[in-house]
């Protein structure tokens, strides 16, 4: 199967490199990268340097020259593409892909960012938009870029309407060290692996002031419930976010060091500003982009997200961390 991911940052290299080095697979990867000099980086030290240090591309990954005139020759022979940029690059990346033959996935979690013309919306509504005839879907749930280039045990889900989709996602990157389950409820799987990011943000604050553990459990706890009924009121199934895409993402964001938007509310936690905290991130952190959208999608539909408005109040500084805190816990009495 021939396989091009369009994004080489870190969670793009190290899918192509674990697709590469499944034995027996016989995938043929290109990576392609929006830069034209981290492309020439890529092919001559073959390691992904900024991303994934210490990680080597297997011979069989071919980076592309780089550069958006690359790719529609990449695609057009291609029997799957994989888009590994982050959220905010998804909507130009699909609008380039209208008339890609090949089914069209993406690895980005999170919410569009919300302006006059739009509520903000996910990663499958976008493409309804502005590419509704591609064959699509979305590959998810708990994963570190790092492990997965190291062959760690991983598992995902891989989400679509069309049962197509779904089974090519599996055939090509089940393997020895990554299951793939395939699901149909790509709103649910979307909505997990947006909505997590925010509440990594508010349990890496909660760690970082020594809260201990029974607040840790409790957060989490109520930012799974959250996440439900946000993901129900949009048209997801509740037994989604019981999964994969739902706890198990929620977990391993919320409680991994690796974890981009855990290390911000671990970072807030300690005094620095948001704007300290992203300038030493270095990489984009999904939580921080999207937490406002999540909280207007959910005003839009009636739905309560307590967790997550003192995160957006916290990233907008209008409240300290201790106030966030004082905030949730002083908060009427209700039945779970």
């Amino acid at each position: 199967m021939k396989i091009v991911v369009l994004g080489a940052g870190a969670w793009g290299t190290a899918l192509a490199v674990n697709a590469a080095s499944q034995s027996g697979s016989g995938h043929a990867l290109s990576l392609w990268a929006r830069d034209p000099v981290q492309a020439r980086a890529l092919q001559t030290q073959r390691e992904n340097a900024r991303y994934l240090p210490g990680i080597f591309l297997p011979t069989g990954v071919d980076v592309s020259p780089g550069g958006a005139a690359e790719v529609p020759a990449l695609v057009q022979t291609a029997d799957l593409v994989v888009v590994a940029t982050p959220m905010a690059g998804l909507r130009t990346m699909l609008s380039g892909l209208q008339t890609c033959s090949a089914p069209v996935i993406w690895l980005c979690k999170g919410f569009e960012a919300a302006s006059a013309a739009s509520p903000g919306l996910l990663a499958h509504e976008v493409q309804a938009q502005v590419a509704p005839g591609l064959l699509a879907g979305v590959l998810s749930g708990p994963s570190f870029a790092l492990e997965v280039a190291r062959a760690q045990p991983t598992a995902l889900v891989a989400a679509s309407a069309s049962a197509s989709v779904r089974d090519l996602m599996v055939r090509a990157f089940h393997g020895q060290t990554l299951r793939v389950y395939a699901n149909d409820d790509i709103v649910g799987v979307e909505v997990g692996g947006a909505v997590k990011n925010v509440l990594a943000i508010a349990t890496g604050l909660c760690d970082g002031l020594n809260l201990g553990l029974n607040a840790r459990a409790a957060l989490i706890t109520r930012g799974l419930a959250e996440m439900t009924r946000l993901g129900v009121a949009l048209g997801a199934r509740a037994d989604t976010f019981m999964g994969l895409s739902g706890l198990g993402d929620l977990v391993l964001t919320a409680t991994g060091d690796l974890s981009r938007n855990r290390q911000v509310g671990l970072a807030l936690a300690q005094g620095q500003t948001l704007q300290q905290v992203l300038a030493a991130l270095g990489h984009v952190a999904e939580g921080v982009h999207c937490a406002r959208t999540v909280l207007l999608r959910a005003s839009g539909v009636g739905i309560e997200m307590p967790i997550t408005e003192a995160v957006v109040n916290l990233l907008d500084g209008k409240t300290k961390p201790s106030q966030a805190v004082a905030l949730l816990m002083g908060r009427q009495a209700a039945g779970e």
